[in-house]
């Protein structure tokens, strides 16, 4: 019953947790975030545009 337990609250603790990503939007939050960041780190570096 101990295994039992552990499994159901682990699956439910999942379960919570991914409900509350999808309702908050979390990850296209996170992903905003990241091209933000991303991108102010390649607009600092020298592009040469000689062809």
């Amino acid at each position: 019953m101990k295994a039992v337990k552990t499994a159901s609250l682990l699956l439910g603790g999942t379960v919570g947790l991914l409900f509350v990503v999808y309702f908050w939007n979390l990850d296209q939050k996170l992903m905003g975030w990241a091209y933000v960041m991303v991108n102010r780190i390649f607009d600092r570096k020298k592009v040469d545009n000689r062809l």
